[in-house]
């Protein structure tokens, strides 16, 4: 048995790494609670998740007040049951932000036991489907930059091998927007991926006239155009353009993501393991994606995801946003445009508890 025999959460403030802007925000700070858990066989979990600026306080306060005591003297090994249980005990609030992102910093934790406790790496004991997976740049793509450091933030990536860049869109006019991506097309060239996001700043009719203009670019997808509520507009969107739709980090539950695939309303799956409530969810929210033989290409969290990702037949692709360089030992393995997933048993991040403690929100 693996009993647990102390848990505790906790919350620190990680400085963004880079100014960060789209459509409708900036990054301004990581809130990112964690959770630790101990076990009576000598083990140690610990787990995340994320806000990029609120939120995080309420997400701590779900955590210590009701969450956390409901783990000491849990069978870490039970990890469905752990979820359904500390899930389901949050009815009045279960589908939700708050939520899902408590309970996400619980489950990666107990995933983090499982790992070690097989003495697997993550990608192997979510799947083992490969080991590497190829990664596309988001930093070089903020909506605050000039067309002049667009393009030789997209130039970088090519020479570094990597095969894909995303741009944020959403200016004001969207001639604006055709400019910018035309001059990251002219020089990249016709063979590498560019994806744009929108960050859910349109409306359905904006969202048909941009996708309209942007189609002689050869877009790879067109991300969050719409709020993610709007299942139906999101399924007009897609049936009126050639690009691949791309929903899923603001989707808190798997059955948001069963609704957007039945009504054929995305095209690309980015489902957030901290958005969604954990590995858990992730997991069945990819299996359910490959059923409907759509790809899945999450949303940030580069350091998680490559191992899911590694771990599934339809992953497709990491995001590369680094942001947890200050809290750890050691960095993402990228090589030849490839993340590399870790072997090391466990979740694979390398933290630097020094740091983090240094970090903590009072």
């Amino acid at each position: 048995m693996s009993i647990i025999t102390s848990a505790e959460a906790f919350l620190i403030n990680i400085p963004v790494e880079t100014i960060r802007t789209d459509s409708v925000q900036a990054f301004l700070k990581q809130e990112t609670p964690f959770v630790r858990i101990k076990t009576s066989d000598g083990l140690e979990g610990t787990g995340y998740s994320y806000t990029i600026g609120t939120g995080g306080t309420a997400v701590l306060a779900l955590l210590h007040d009701y969450l956390i005591p409901k783990l000491v003297g849990i069978d870490s090994k039970y990890v469905e049951k752990i979820w359904n249980e500390i899930y389901y005990s949050t009815r009045a609030t279960e589908t939700g932000a708050i939520s899902s992102l408590a309970v996400a910093a619980i489950d990666t934790a107990i995933w983090d036991l499982k790992c070690k406790r097989g003495n697997q790496s993550l990608a192997v004991a979510a799947g083992g489907f490969r080991d590497r997976v190829p990664l596309y740049d988001t930093e070089g793509g903020w909506l605050h930059l000039t067309t002049g450091e667009l393009v030789a933030g997209a130039k970088s990536a090519k020479d570094k091998g990597w095969p894909g860049v995303k741009l944020k869109v959403g200016k004001t006019n969207v001639h604006e927007d055709v400019e910018r991506l035309e001059a990251v097309r002219a020089t990249v060239g016709p063979s590498m991926h560019i994806m744009v996001d929108a960050n859910t700043s349109l409306t359905l009719a904006e969202a048909k006239r941009r996708a309209k203009a942007f189609e002689p670019l050869d877009l790879f997808w067109f991300e969050e155009p719409m709020p993610a509520d709007d299942v139906m507009a999101h399924a007009a969107l897609a049936k009126s353009t050639t690009i691949p739709i791309a929903v899923g980090e603001t989707m808190y539950s798997a059955m948001q993501f069963q609704q957007y695939l039945h009504q054929e309303a995305v095209g690309i799956v980015q489902v957030d393991v901290a958005r969604v409530g954990g590995i858990t969810p992730w997991l069945k929210v990819a299996h359910m994606a490959e059923a409907f033989n759509v790809k899945v290409c999450p949303h940030f969290l580069m350091e998680i995801h490559v191992s899911l990702t590694a771990a599934i037949p339809n992953g497709l692709y990491v995001e590369h946003i680094p942001q947890l360089r200050g809290i750890t030992h050691t960095q993402m393995k990228i090589e030849n445009g490839y993340a590399i997933a870790p072997t090391a048993p466990g979740l694979g991040i390398d933290w630097n508890f020094d740091a983090i403690e240094k970090l903590r929100v009072s």
